[in-house]
């Protein structure tokens, strides 16, 4: 059986890495609490139904708000419910998680002709801005 003997050159190399690795800043950028979930959601839901659902917006007039803020699985959200059965399925979720949030937006409102309309209002009011 054949050992492995690595040559001279080797060894100096494992030394440079070793060292190098220890000078690598292990800290992860200071968490926000702007850009965490739950502040994030809240932005979300006040706009959504000032600009969605109390606006009477022909696009989700029959729908309604359901805000899942309180979330316990660490997910705050959002849902568009049909107006006259508000325990049916959601048609429109939006939810958020960690810090700094990342946002997932699903349902069949989401395959509609409205899709681009609110992905680019949830995006502009999870990054701060405001009006409809």
């Amino acid at each position: 059986m054949r050992r492995f003997r690595p040559h001279a050159g080797c060894g100096i190399l494992l030394v440079v890495t070793a060292a190098l690795a220890g000078c690598q800043s292990t800290k992860q950028p200071a968490a926000s609490p702007h850009r965490a979930a739950l502040p994030m959601m809240e932005r979300v839901a006040v706009a959504a139904n000032t600009c969605w659902f109390k606006s009477n917006d022909p696009a989700f007039r029959d729908y309604r708000l359901a805000p899942e803020l309180n979330s316990f699985s660490g997910r705050p959200r959002i849902l568009a419910v049909p107006r006259h059965s508000p325990e049916s399925r959601p048609l429109l979720v939006v939810q958020a998680e960690g810090n700094p949030a990342r946002l997932d937006a699903f349902g069949p409102l989401m395959q509609g002709p409205a899709a681009p309309r609110i992905k680019s209002d949830v995006l502009r009011w999870a990054g701060g801005g405001t009006g409809c």
